[in-house]
């Protein structure tokens, strides 16, 4: 199982940054990124979406026991988008998408 705070120090160290970075750029204290990172203590729900701001991750993927963001930013706000679409050109979408993954998967398995 995956901590929040494990979680917390991967990205951190990710980005190269100190503790007190991290503090300053989320606007909390040294210490208390540390016992986040100890698992000593769970950040309110607004610091952890601070904190998956500052990261570029979904709140999702730092509070949940996935190993990997499944879902950055980028892909919900694709997906956010992809819901304003007509049905037809989501069918458009799904053909395309389902196309590429064929295609990806066949490649892999005669690799």
């Amino acid at each position: 199982m995956t901590k929040i705070g494990n979680k917390i120090t991967e990205l951190r160290k990710q980005k190269g940054w100190s503790q007190s970075e991290l503090a300053n750029q989320i606007k909390a204290s040294r210490e208390a990124i540390g016992k986040y990172e100890r698992n000593e203590a769970l950040p309110s729900v607004e610091t952890a979406k601070n904190i998956a701001d500052i990261f570029d991750v979904s709140l999702d993927y730092l509070v949940s026991d996935t190993l990997k963001p499944s879902f950055d930013k980028r892909m919900i706000e694709r997906l956010q988008d992809f819901e304003l679409l007509s049905e037809v050109d989501k069918s458009h979408l799904f053909a395309l998408l389902d196309a590429f993954l064929r295609d990806a998967k066949t490649k892999r398995a005669y690799s």
